[in-house]
């Protein structure tokens, strides 16, 4: 702690054997570490600190996320390997469903299909056949990938369980990239109906209709979602504060009974179907879901459409699931230029959100390259924790845009001084990746907090020759910890994390 600062240049291992205790908690058997060392080439490290863990699900699931870094890694053997040992089968089945087209990727098609075969449960089937098939579709062969798709449809038409959306949902994206239109449409109606004759619960990211409607919306298709909003669904909007029917968070639709066979249907057009649910099966997280994929991917033209049609529908109700889709309308608009539209719409909150909006239109209004609007409209905000934030978001993005000086000079407009240090940590990496080090280095080490300045150097660790990153990285240490630098020795020294966790068991 003494050398480090005066410029003694340590070896980084014995440094951080030095900072590391004996009393590793839960972190060392789940959760990053064993990532980490999974990441850097010890997964049989990782692994046994694993097996340690008592409960066989806890176990299981741990083993899991090692067996998807470890793919990710490129270790594909290793990963194999170890998915065979998950004690619960069906995790077992989930690794190597999740292994199935790591292995297509990666060139290795016959084993891809052999793990494929070994899945135990039915309900996996459809699932790794058609991740499959997305695979070998994203390697251009439409063939193969065609014929994958066919086993996936066939499983999840003979087997019918939870998560047949979500197969459906993909073998859509498999039909667009093969450049089959008219099966993609076919598949997207059958999760249509899906959704409203099961209506399924839960928190999955995205529901299956949600990632349907945001590819064909990014296309600047809107006839579905247009369908899906008509008035004919329910109440017109503000009846009862519902939109369009819609009791906002409320599992509508349970209740509903399609007519006749469910594979009749399918294979008929949208128009031509049996008679619908009386109530929307989108709510308001799925609409909110929809707005946030298409806003990066679709045109001004077809976001701002978009934009429109959610507007409309907003009442003057105010549950939460209501601000869930105001708040992601209001920054669409923000990130399209629409910043009056967007602060009309915030306008509508309670008075302690507001401000709080308000800072988030700005930074999107940045982020999207209007600088001058955002900084004329973070000035005035009112609450200093809000303000303050807008204003970070601001001196990022100019720093991120290579404008580092006038990034320095707005952090002098901001009052907290926490909230200063954070934002010079952009302008501390700006200027290092800029070639002036020696500034970027000052100006790092002006930073009054311990924690904010430790994450400047370690931003320069990033971008420094070797022999200064090792010392950078040691005094990051030795102000913080091994936890905020470790990320980053995971590239530049890899034998760092496994010091870490030895030291911690020895």
């Amino acid at each position: 702690m003494d050398l480090i600062p005066r410029g003694f240049e340590p070896c980084l291992l014995a440094v951080l054997r030095l900072s590391v205790g004996r009393n590793p908690g839960t972190c060392l058997t789940d959760g990053w570490l064993p990532r980490a060392l999974a990441r850097t080439g010890h997964l049989v490290r990782a692994a046994e600190l694993v097996f340690t863990i008592s409960d066989e699900l806890q176990q299981s699931s741990e083993l899991l996320e090692l067996v998807k870094t470890a793919a990710d890694a490129g270790d594909l053997y290793g990963a194999q390997a170890l998915a065979e040992s998950i004690p619960l089968r069906q995790l077992q089945d989930q690794a190597l469903v999740a292994l199935v087209p790591a292995w297509a990727r990666a060139g290795d098609r016959d084993r891809a299909v052999a793990l494929a075969e070994r899945i135990r449960y039915p309900h996996n089937w459809g699932r790794a056949w058609a991740m499959l098939a997305k695979a070998v579709a994203d390697s251009g062969d439409a063939d193969e990938a065609l014929r994958f798709a066919a086993l996936a449809d066939d499983e999840v038409t003979s087997y019918a369980v939870d998560g047949t959306e979500q197969v459906l949902a993909l073998l859509v994206e498999v039909a667009v990239t093969t450049g089959d239109h008219d099966r993609a449409a076919v598949l997207a109606d059958r999760v249509e109906d899906m959704t409203r004759s099961r209506n399924p619960a839960g928190w999955s990211e995205p529901r299956a209709l949600a990632a349907v409607l945001a590819r064909e919306v990014s296309g600047g298709d809107l006839s579905r979602l247009d369908a899906l909003l008509r008035t004919e669904l329910g109440p017109p909007v503000g009846a009862d504060a519902t939109l369009c029917g819609w009791a906002l968070g409320d599992a509508a639709g349970q209740d509903m009974v399609l007519e006749g066979d469910l594979d009749d249907n399918d294979a008929r057009p949208l128009s031509s179907r049996s008679p619908r649910s009386s109530r929307s099966p989108l709510d308001a997280y799925d609409l909110a879901w929809v707005l946030d994929a298409v806003d990066e991917t679709a045109d001004r033209d077809v976001a701002l459409a978009l934009a429109d049609r959610v507007e409309a529908l907003l009442g003057t109700g105010g549950s939460p699931e209501h601000d869930v889709l105001l708040r992601s309308v209001t920054l669409l608009l923000a990130r399209h230029g629409q910043a009056e539209r967007a602060t009309a719409l915030a306008a509508r909150l309670d008075a302690d959100l507001r401000m709080g909006r308000q800072a988030e239109i700005a930074g999107e209004l940045a982020r999207h390259g209007d600088l001058e609007g955002a900084e004329e409209m973070a000035r005035p905000i009112t609450d200093d924790r809000a303000r303050a934030r807008a204003l970070i978001r601001v001196v990022r993005e100019l720093a991120r845009r290579g404008d580092p000086g006038r990034a320095e000079a707005l952090v002098s407009s901001i009052t907290d001084r926490w909230a200063r240090d954070e934002a010079l940590v952009a302008v501390v990496r700006e200027l290092a990746r800029q070639g002036d080090p020696g500034r970027a280095e000052a100006l790092a080490r002006s930073i009054a907090h311990r924690a904010t300045r430790a994450r400047a150097l370690a931003a320069l660790v990033e971008l420094s020759e070797p022999s200064h990153a090792f010392r950078l990285a040691a005094q990051v240490v030795a102000l913080d910890g091994w936890g905020t630098v470790l990320p980053l020795l995971e590239r530049i020294a890899p034998r760092a994390v496994a010091t870490v966790v030895d030291q911690m068991t020895s």
